[in-house]
């Protein structure tokens, strides 16, 4: 029987997770339970710092020592019993903690950094559950994960600058003022395009990260490679499809309905079957982080 963490992590990957949630199904038992659990331990210190007005820096990094130096907390026998190191998860929370105040993003290398901190940790966690041994597939592991969180700015840029987060590198929108991100209406049609520019330059960067994620696909272990291709593609989908909309600024939040997911997971399982001819190729097109060989 499972305890009430894994029953809670269960529900809150189905209800906040869908795409990841939708391509678990292809994961093994233990795979999925562990992966649902990351999901649900993330997901909690997530909304503590999204949803609460008031900065929570402090309640954040009392977590740290805490999960850091009790041994008996959930997280940090968790996080051991999976062989993840500590370290990787407190830089997950640094990145938490940097949201805590008002986001301006100045470049892309800043944009690269912080999606480690906040989505590439949590690849390197995930390698760790579905067990990864080889430790070149942790390179891999960060840039499937960044590629997933440039989909999740990409998608959020309304949402997240009425929360005065503005993720879109400063350099890219220059002479356009953060407020003006949540008041579309005060917009030109030139800045509203130029916002799209820069959200379809997130997109292609993007890119290049999946497809370094694709590239630690052969290190894997064959019950999970299916699952964890079909969890990327169908992410990557969201991308292609505020790409599909053009040079729009769109303020409403980009969705897969089920049978565009349907059909991700249907060609996903058709192009699995050619991956091994495909040879993906790590490039390296970023700097090398602090933790990535724990």
């Amino acid at each position: 029987m499972m305890s009430n963490l894994e029953l809670n992590a269960m529900t809150d990957l189905k209800k906040e997770g869908k795409s990841f949630y939708w391509a678990s199904f292809f994961l093994p038992k233990d795979s999925k339970k562990n992966a649902s659990i990351l999901y649900s331990i993330c997901r909690y210190f997530d909304d503590v710092a999204d949803k609460n007005n008031e900065d929570k820096t402090k309640f954040l990094k009392d977590s740290i020592k805490e999960i850091k130096n009790n041994k008996n907390n959930k997280v940090n026998i968790f996080l051991q019993k999976n062989k993840i190191n500590n370290s990787i998860f407190v830089e997950l929370i640094d990145g938490l903690i940097f949201d805590q105040k008002k986001i301006r993003i100045q470049n892309k290398e800043d944009l690269i950094k912080y999606s480690y901190h906040v989505a590439g940790t949590v690849g390197l966690m995930m390698s760790k559950i579905i067990g990864v041994k080889n430790d070149k597939a942790a390179k891999s592991a960060i840039d499937l994960g960044i590629g997933m969180q440039l989909t999740n700015i990409a998608r959020d840029v309304y949402e997240d600058s009425k929360m005065k987060r503005i993720y879109l590198p400063a350099n890219w929108i220059s002479d356009i003022p953060p407020e003006n991100l949540y008041n579309s209406d005060e917009l030109s049609s030139e800045k509203k395009e130029k916002i799209s520019n820069a959200i379809h330059k997130v997109i292609n960067l993007s890119e290049k990260f999946y497809l370094n994620g694709f590239a630690g696909l052969k290190y894997i272990p064959l019950s999970s490679r299916l699952g964890i291709f079909i969890a990327a593609n169908v992410y990557r989908g969201i991308g292609i499809k505020i790409k599909s909309k053009k040079k729009k600024y769109i303020i409403e939040r980009v969705y897969l309905n089920t049978f565009e997911k349907s059909v991700l997971t249907m060609k996903s399982i058709l192009l699995f079957i050619f991956i091994p001819l495909m040879n993906y190729q790590y490039k390296k097109i970023r700097n090398t982080f602090p933790n990535e060989n724990l």
